[in-house]
């Protein structure tokens, strides 16, 4: 079968303090054209936040399609190739992290790809090596993990609270851009999303948190506390960025005031950074059923079934 070489790019947009080669221009394969309102022009980089029309669910579903298609391909490409990536989510509570981790993740073989969301460090954990049970869970050959929070809880939570020194902290901003060029020679391509959401758009999907019974576990008491020191994690996140955004890893703002948008524009700058072959195999014609041979299937009475509740 012959290959197709697919080489893409998302929103376009070099949203970041640090230095860094551009991205090609998108190359996605064709879709509908979608209204005029649908996917308008990406803000220029310094029109963060900009207002947009809204995206219509059709389109949003539409794209998100094509997109995740396009995920399928390039996760069967990363496993022939035994390539190794790293990708990391931060940003703001309710900036819609979780949300775009799920749509990535949804469609792909979960025995190739990894969410990691570590729960808060054992007494010995705290004892380790700060990055240590983080590369417990580096990606073999052939793998995909996504960090939903990262390392980076050194430089935002742990620096807000005061869980950690001021010692440990500038250690931290000493050794992590080491620590992510050690990765980057070492063959993985670690990519970093931090997920930008205004506040009276956070303060708008905190309340509808509080109002959903099925969504109030999300509100920890961090994230409340997020809320209330909504300019120390800022003066935080300018710190990190200012010691963090590197050359060979740097740090791509998602503008997630918007989900639909913000899930698709990461999603397509996630697939510019993986020139990948469409791999896809050939439709299998499935082979005919055996004969039942005389088979009777033992009485239906003799097997418990769950109850036909609707």
């Amino acid at each position: 079968m012959a290959k197709t070489r697919h080489t893409h790019d998302g929103d376009g947009r070099e949203r970041r303090s640090g230095t860094g080669a551009a991205i090609a221009p998108p190359d996605l394969p064709a879709a509908p054209a979608p209204a005029a309102s649908a996917l308008a022009a990406p803000a220029p980089p310094g029109a963060a936040h900009a207002p947009h029309a809204k995206l219509g669910p059709r389109e949003y579903e539409r794209e998100l399609r094509r997109l995740q298609i396009e995920l399928v391909k390039a996760q069967e490409w990363v496993r022939t190739q035994g390539l190794k990536i790293v990708v990391v989510f931060e940003g703001r509570d309710a900036a819609g992290k979780g949300g775009t981790i799920k749509r990535i993740t949804e469609s792909l073989n979960p025995r190739w790809v990894r969410v990691v969301a570590l729960p808060t460090p054992t007494e010995r954990e705290r004892t380790q090596w700060y990055f240590q049970r983080y590369v417990a869970h580096l990606p073999a050959a052939g793998e995909i993990v996504l960090f939903d929070r990262s390392w980076y809880n050194r430089a935002g939570v742990e620096r807000v609270m005061g869980f950690c020194t001021e010692e440990e902290y500038q250690e931290f901003l000493r050794s992590c851009p080491e620590f992510e060029r050690m990765l980057v020679r070492s063959g993985i391509l670690l990519v970093k999303y931090w997920f930008s959401v205004g506040d009276a758009e956070q303060e708008r999907r905190f309340q509808a948190r509080v109002n959903d019974p099925t969504k109030r576990w999300k509100l920890s008491p961090m994230d409340l506390e997020s809320r209330a020191r909504w300019v120390d994690y800022s003066r935080a996140k300018d710190e990190m960025f200012a010691h963090t955004d590197i050359k060979q890893a740097p740090w791509h703002v998602v503008n997630a005031d918007d989900k639909p948008r913000a899930r698709l524009n990461c999603i397509s700058h996630l697939l510019s950074l993986v020139p990948y072959e469409d791999l896809t195999p050939e439709p299998v014609v499935l082979p005919p059923r055996q004969p039942d041979g005389g088979y009777v299937r033992p009485p239906i009475t003799d097997q418990t079934f769950v109850p036909e509740a609707y």
